[in-house]
């Protein structure tokens, strides 16, 4: 009886810290809050996070850099204790170096050769059409700018209107799957 006692203490330590380690460095699990990445994700879909792309970046030691369009998680880099949002869900817009100019309803990226362009042109329409505010921001060293999907008014809190650019330590990784609503499943 003792020895299977042990067994289970085993096995269920085994898969605490089994579960740990998936968690920190294989896959995550979050929850949409908000309207920011409208019509792209909605408040309460279900998101699943690939951490490798991070985890093997810090193995080399290095940070992770997303894609330019890519939907990432980061933690808050304004969070403090009891506020709600410790982690957001953005679209990736811009590199270090690179200039981003907000300007009638519009969003321009310069990249460090001259050349400009409209990023959302390459995100197959999902960021609604218009961008309210004006922002002309050159991206720090190390750091991202980032925005929601749903710029009109003050539905998404980015880099445009407060939030800041993003250091690339603070990002937890790619969106990879939308498990909830089942009938929205979507890999990213």
């Amino acid at each position: 009886m003792l020895r299977d006692a042990m067994s289970l203490v085993g096995f269920v330590a085994a898969v605490v810290v089994g579960t740990f380690l998936l968690n920190q460095f294989v896959f995550r699990s979050y929850n949409v809050v908000g309207q920011s990445m409208e019509n792209t994700l909605h408040s309460g879909d279900r998101l699943i996070v690939n951490r490798l792309p991070v985890t093997m970046a810090h193995f080399v030691g290095e940070h992770y850099v997303p894609k330019r369009g890519q939907i990432i998680i980061f933690k808050n880099p304004k969070y403090k204790v009891g506020d709600k949002d410790e982690y957001v869900v953005k679209r990736t817009i811009a590199f270090e170096g690179e200039r981003v100019i907000v300007k009638d309803g519009k969003i321009t990226v310069c990249e460090t050769n001259g050349n400009c362009f409209n990023p959302d042109d390459d995100f197959d329409g999902e960021p609604k059409e218009y961008t309210s505010g004006e922002a002309d921001v050159i991206v720090p060293a190390g750091e991202i700018f980032v925005s929601g999907d749903n710029r009109e008014g003050s539905y998404s809190w980015d880099s445009r209107n407060g939030l800041g650019t993003i250091p690339l330590g603070l990002i937890v990784g790619p969106a990879a799957v939308r498990i909830y609503p089942f009938s929205d499943w979507r890999a990213f």
